[in-house]
């Protein structure tokens, strides 16, 4: 008896032997929604024939396959069916070592700590661990040897090679080093790379931070910055090597012995400087003592803290915390000026608190006439503000900014009829310190400065200077040009000077004569000629909103001012030098 062929079939039991039950099974039925084999009866997988089946005996089974199957041999045993794993048996097996996926997972872990500056103990964490065993449970962890010595030195060495192509490509790089100290006390030297690619991006890839062990002498140092220059193959032909460093003295005279020029100083360690030296007078050291005895006070007191915190939400104050200076940077004593005049109300109110009062000492609150003072130096110091924020932030070409800044804070900090005595003390130790900042006297360092303020065209106007200067810098942007093109004066000379006539088109020879072309009588321009009047142009076109991106305007006007952009490369880095926070 044949049945439908949509009747399903369940498997028999792997403990049957017999090679007939690979071609037949127990019939399924659902009544009232179960599931139910009934193991009274057998299938032919072949033809859906039903058979009665009693327990053990396969002889109508066998019967029905020969008289009805010949061609199936049913000798031997059944063959072991293959069974398809499950999700959870699949998941319980663990990757290879080598598997796509797993190395795949064990590189970004390398990614993940070279980006985040994470230490290789980080595999050992607990924490991490089980982010990944939740993330891919079938990964198994390698050791954190194996980051150390194998996957991460992998990493650096894809990177470097890629970075070391990146740079042979490059027309021109400018540099910047800073040493620092980490928090174990070790001396540590970075240099940082600085050019802009052929799609006007602009790139600034750490090249090395190496451990300094001995002395910090100009000499030593000089080696050092020799060494990366020639590790990186960064020389080119008819090119100097601009590079910012700090305003020591040390690393100063360092680049001037390696034969690196010009050396910019990091306008914003020229800021701090000049900065500090106007907060460093008298009246002023008095006022940050004052302010920072009472600052110290809630740092080191939970219940003044605490007093303070009820106090502002009294007096519906900002919850902001008290900030203490570092004597090193000047931009945080101005911060713990300005938010001590903010929270003013909120620390005299709790200085005055009973629960606090009896454990005051040597704290002496403002009076209104530091106050007042307090309010007029945060007006004063607020443009050397904004230039730090700003410099810390930008990500753009810095070094066109330091001329245009240079001026606007010697503009800010001219003295006033309204100016207090101590105000105009502070102005004075500003501008004493800043003035003598990129001085005229260094006639390669200003040239390259007022250069790349030219080149930028948010800033080529030059209002800063009269109009013999701003000629000047435009004079000596067109020899550079004709200095680093000697060959294409030739090149275009050579054009000038004809060539031989060219083979006339099948359509010339036919419609010369009824078509004739007047010969052109305009006398060839020569390339000093065509560099003077895109200078020219250039300065006549609009200048660029200062928030604008000068890179993005210079990759859509490169067609039209192709000398002055191929002048871009070399005044394009940045003017502050790098940072790098220790770890250790």
């Amino acid at each position: 008896m044949a049945a439908s062929h949509s009747i399903e079939i369940a498997d028999p039991p792997d403990t049957f032997k017999s090679p007939v039950w690979e071609h037949f099974g127990f019939p399924v039925e659902y009544k009232n929604g179960i599931r139910v084999v009934d193991k009274a009866h057998t299938i032919c997988r072949n033809c859906f024939t039903k058979l009665t089946y009693t327990t053990g005996n396969t002889s109508n089974m066998q019967a029905h396959l020969r008289r009805h199957h010949p061609n199936i041999d049913i000798s031997g045993t059944r063959k072991k069916p293959q069974k398809q794993e499950t999700f959870p048996t699949a998941f319980r097996m663990k990757l290879q070592a080598n598997a796509d996926r797993a190395q795949t997972i064990t590189k970004a872990i390398g990614v993940f700590m070279a980006l985040d500056m994470r230490p290789f103990s980080v595999v050992e964490n607990d924490g991490f661990t089980h982010l990944l065993s939740v993330l891919e449970p079938r990964y198994q962890l390698p050791s954190r040897p194996h980051f150390s010595q194998n996957v991460l030195p992998q990493l650096y060495s894809e990177v470097r090679a890629k970075l070391v192509e990146d740079l042979s490509n490059a027309k021109f790089i400018a540099l910047t080093t800073d040493g620092w100290t980490s928090r174990a006390t070790q001396s540590f030297m970075t240099i940082t790379a600085h050019y802009i690619t052929d799609n006007w991006v602009i790139k600034n890839p750490v090249l090395q931070t190496r451990a300094v062990y001995e002395s910090h002498t100009s000499d030593h140092l000089s080696e050092i910055l020799q060494a990366a220059v020639a590790e990186w193959k960064i020389e080119r032909e008819n090119a100097t090597i601009p590079v910012t460093t700090d305003n020591a003295k040390n690393i100063v005279n360092a680049v001037e012995v390696a034969g690196f020029s010009p050396n910019i100083r990091c306008f914003a360690h020229t800021v701090n400087l000049a900065s500090q030296k106007g907060m460093g007078v008298n009246q002023m050291s008095r006022l940050l003592g004052r302010v920072r005895k009472v600052v110290t006070f809630f740092h080191r007191s939970t219940t003044a803290a605490a007093v303070l915190k009820d106090k502002q939400e009294m007096l519906q104050l900002p919850p902001h915390k008290l900030i203490q200076d570092v004597s090193t940077r000047w931009n945080s004593s101005y911060d713990m000026l300005e938010r001590y005049l903010e929270q003013q109300a909120a620390v005299f109110s709790a200085l005055t608190d009973r629960s606090i009062k009896r454990n005051i000492k040597d704290i002496v609150t403002l009076s209104d006439e530091d106050v007042k003072l307090a309010e007029d130096i945060i007006q004063v110091l607020k443009p050397m503000k904004m230039v730090t924020t700003l410099l810390s932030t930008e990500q753009l070409p810095t070094v066109s900014m330091i001329m245009p800044l240079k001026h606007t804070i010697l503009e800010s900090m001219k003295v006033s009829d309204t100016d207090t005595t101590v105000v105009k003390d502070v102005k004075h130790g500003i501008v004493s310190d800043f003035i003598n900042r990129y001085p005229e006297s260094d006639s390669i360092l200003v040239q390259f400065l007022h250069m790349s303020t030219a080149l930028d065209p948010r800033f080529k106007s030059l209002p800063f200077l009269d109009e013999t200067m701003r000629s000047s810098i435009f004079n000596s942007l067109m020899e550079k040009i004709l200095e680093y093109h000697p060959q294409q004066e030739q090149l275009d000379m050579a054009s000038i000077s004809g060539d031989p006539p060219a083979k006339k088109a099948p359509i010339s020879e036919l419609f010369g004569k009824l078509f004739p072309v007047e010969p052109s009588t305009t006398t060839p321009k020569s390339p000093s000629q065509m560099v003077k009047e895109e200078v020219a142009c250039y300065r006549q076109v609009p200048t660029l909103p200062v928030e604008s991106n000068p890179l993005a305007w210079w990759k859509d006007n490169e067609s039209q001012f192709p000398h002055v952009a191929n002048n871009i490369c070399p005044h394009g880095g940045h003017c502050y030098s790098t940072e790098i926070k220790p770890l250790t």
